[in-house]
């Protein structure tokens, strides 16, 4: 019984993405020609399979790594920007009320400083002195009011300042995630595509056969109805999505990781889905395995770090692994940790 292989790495975030794997996969290949053999030489070919299938699971479970950090970076530079305008509208306005404040300040220096009640006596005209008297107490209102809100909004912006400052440093430290990631990631992927290439020809095309489940023929989905409107419309542009090729960290609609492909299906529907498989397995509600119909979300492992789509009579379609295409698989053909009704 041949294991079922996959690194259907749920996707990268919009800003790292589209890292084609077949591209990966040939530049692995191009680095590691000529290279000694990871397999050891006394070893099976089962065993070096296995051990492909291992290697594509940890790049599948990096991947997911990388993509909440990319989701996370996605997140904070949205709110870098939105502080940064904060700041910046802040200052607008300091400016403003450091003007207002020096046109007061500027008409109390030309009143004069006399004692108010000197200056009534000396005046000509006491009614009119009265009406500027009066005027200049308001003025001074004004002043005392407009003096306690500049030193509210220079407080706020010093604290503006100072968040914006850490959002920035939180930002570097998930693009420095987002880059460890995505370089284990690689790593894992060349490691596999150097220790396939390593495996004798015969042994190389068996993995290759065994990896491959005619799961481009459509198989006989009649029973099943799926549980919603939206279902059936994610269902159908999942169905329309095989044959595509698995593209590590894309979704859609040239290629597909694992994730990338239930996104992208159920985006067709108008329904939003997180990135992450983890994520995904949260967004609806649970149901058993018994209970599936078209459209829901089956998640695989117990960490998630894979996801397909059911689509009835026991068969899901997904974006399986490097170099395979989207396809029909058993339900069962790795452990199901959980299935998801949206």
């Amino acid at each position: 019984m041949v294991s079922h292989r996959r690194s259907s790495q749920p996707g990268l975030t919009h800003g790292a993405r589209v890292t084609v794997l077949s591209a990966a996969v040939a530049t692995a290949a191009a680095a590691f020609a000529g290279a000694p053999a990871l397999a050891d030489p006394h070893g099976s070919p089962e065993a070096a399979r296995a051990r492909v299938d291992r290697l594509f699971e940890e790049a599948e479970r990096a991947t997911e790594r990388f993509n909440r950090a990319g989701e996370r970076t996605e997140r904070l530079r949205e709110q870098v920007a939105a502080a940064q305008d904060g700041v910046a509208r802040g200052q607008e306005r300091i400016n403003r009320m450091r003007g207002t404040l020096g046109s007061v300040a500027g008409t109390q220096y030309r009143s004069g400083g006399m004692d108010p009640a000197l200056s009534l006596l000396l005046s000509s005209d006491p009614e009119s002195y009265l009406e500027k008297a009066e005027l200049l107490d308001r003025i001074s209102e004004r002043q005392a009011v407009t003096l306690r809100d500049f030193r509210h909004t220079q407080r706020r912006l010093r604290q503006e300042r100072a968040e914006a400052g850490r959002r920035l440093a939180e930002l570097e430290r998930s693009r420095s995630a987002v880059a460890r990631h995505k370089r284990t990631v690689e790593g894992k992927l060349a490691q596999a595509q150097r220790l396939l290439n390593s495996l004798p020809p015969g042994a190389r095309a068996d993995y290759g056969r065994a990896s491959r489940s005619d799961g481009e023929t459509v198989p006989g989905l009649s029973g099943d109805a799926p549980a919603s409107a939206r279902a059936a419309a994610a269902a159908m542009a999942a169905r329309g999505a095989v044959g595509r090729p698995y593209i590590w960290g894309a979704n859609g609609p040239s290629g597909f990781d694992c994730s990338g492909l239930t996104q992208w299906s159920y985006a067709q529907a108008g329904v939003a889905l997180p990135r992450t498989s983890q994520a995904q397995r949260y967004a609806g509600r649970r149901i058993p395995l018994s209970q599936a119909r078209p459209g829901d979300l089956v998640a695989y492992r117990d960490d998630a770090s894979h996801i397909g789509m059911y689509m009835g009579n026991g068969q899901v379609v997904h974006a399986p692994y490097p170099g395979a295409s989207v396809r029909y698989d058993p339900v069962g053909m790795m452990p199901v940790s959980s299935v998801t009704r949206v």
